[in-house]
């Protein structure tokens, strides 16, 4: 598909070191000229100026940068971003997250193939209901990201439903999140928690939150709710716990995700010794790097 791709979010945070390697595969994977607006609600500090000026000068993408001199909290200044963004689809990404090829084009794809598509989100190895290889834990990072990706390019194009769409990367089309109003801002400080609730309200207006099959974006650590934010969510979405917890008991996604483990073993195996390499290549009992 041809269309414009959409405008990127990214909230600065305070790990200079993840928004480096961040920024670094988002310049990477991403095609020049794709508006991305790095927003920093007071979180970064002197390094991290620093790697957001060298990325800023060098950058083939149409990136923004905007400084709050005072924090508003998490959830407060995504949707002052989103706000801004009208209408537009966005993609919002975590601030140590690691994009990899194509999951922008992707992303936009999958919601442009179906009008009821409300989120897109993509595999991650630390993306809760969509965690993979394994799901519901904190994955290690692929060791071989070209053979997932081999692999990511042969998956069916099923778009399953989630209970919601995640924090590491996703997709939201603009229409569906004016109907619904928006984030929350007075209940939620969060945007896990806030991301959770509009997802729900979208929901209930007829959209679907949905895995986009063929796409992966890592991540070093899963988001976290604010103090609050889940006893919150509990009170105004009384099923929500009990959803989510029986969809990492009994994923539904299983044999998906199996599909993708088996494609990935399949893809150009190495030639020598290939018995001592597991999924994606990497040797037992190491770390990816």
């Amino acid at each position: 598909m041809s269309m414009a791709l959409p405008v990127i979010l990214l909230p600065v945070g305070v790990d200079d070191a993840a928004l480096d390697a961040c920024l670094a595969a988002l310049e990477k994977h991403t095609p020049a000229g794709t508006p991305v607006w790095l927003a920093d609600d007071g979180q970064s500090g002197p390094r991290g100026q620093v790697v957001i000026e060298h990325w800023l000068a060098s950058t083939h993408l149409q990136a923004e940068y905007t400084r709050r001199p005072r924090p508003i909290g998490e959830a407060a200044h995504l949707d002052e971003m989103l706000k801004a963004c009208g209408d537009a689809d966005v993609a919002v990404l975590a601030p140590d997250a690691l994009p990899t090829a194509g999951w922008l084009q992707q992303l936009s794809d999958c919601l442009a193939r179906d009008a009821s598509i409300a989120t897109a989100t993509p595999w991650s190895n630390a993306g809760e209901a969509v965690s993979w290889p394994r799901a519901g834990e904190l994955n290690p990072l692929p060791a071989d990201p070209a053979r997932l990706l081999q692999a990511l390019a042969a998956m069916p194009l099923l778009q399953p439903e989630l209970p919601s769409a995640v924090t590491h990367a996703v997709l939201i089309r603009g229409s569906a999140r004016r109907r619904a109003g928006g984030l929350d801002i007075h209940s939620y400080g969060s945007w896990y928690a806030a991301l959770v609730d509009l997802s729900l309200r979208m929901s209930g207006l007829g959209w679907r939150n949905v895995l986009c099959d063929n796409a992966f974006v890592g991540r070093h650590s899963e988001g976290r709710p604010a103090e609050g934010d889940m006893e919150v969510l509990a009170n105004r979405w009384p099923v929500w716990t009990a959803r989510l917890a029986a969809f990492l008991m009994n994923d539904p996604l299983h044999a998906h995700r199996q599909q993708l483990q088996q494609l990935c073993e399949q893809a150009i195996m190495p030639q020598a010794q290939p018995d001592l390499f597991d999924a994606c290549g990497s040797l037992p009992g190491t770390e990816p790097v």
